[in-house]
């Protein structure tokens, strides 16, 4: 039975996004800073290393219900992913060993779980 993990992301909204136009420096501290995290969290919480495949999504709940693109959300979700793989949870991020589902814009609420306000979620789903 899979089983799933929520990785509480310590940034208030996704830091990487597709319509940033960033230098090129900067960009790359803030994927190095999103893969690192990622993969503190996954030792954190103590997930398992070397395994066949896994499931990887990433939940937004923004502070307002403004109309947002969840495609937008890609670049941090591939840095985040990264991170995974740095880990060891797999081997690499190709579809035959990590599967990404498209990013999830939940609607804004305050009572909702995990950090209060604006947040971002790592979702692994273990087999």
């Amino acid at each position: 039975m899979a089983r799933e993990i929520v990785l509480w992301l310590p940034f208030d909204k996704p830091p990487l996004t597709a319509n940033q136009r960033m230098h090129w420096a900067p960009q790359s501290r803030l994927t190095k800073r999103v893969r690192m995290v990622a993969r503190a969290l996954a030792g954190v919480a103590g997930l398992p290393k070397g395994l066949a495949r896994v499931r990887v999504g990433l939940a937004y709940v923004p502070r307002d219900n403004r109309r947002r693109d969840a495609d937008n959300l890609v670049p941090t979700l591939k840095a985040a992913c990264d991170g995974l793989v740095d880990y060891g949870l797999v081997g690499d991020d190709t579809p035959d060993l990590m599967e990404k589902g498209m990013p999830v814009i939940y609607p804004a609420h305050k009572d909702g779980p995990g950090p209060k306000g604006e947040r971002v979620a790592l979702v692994v789903t273990l087999p």
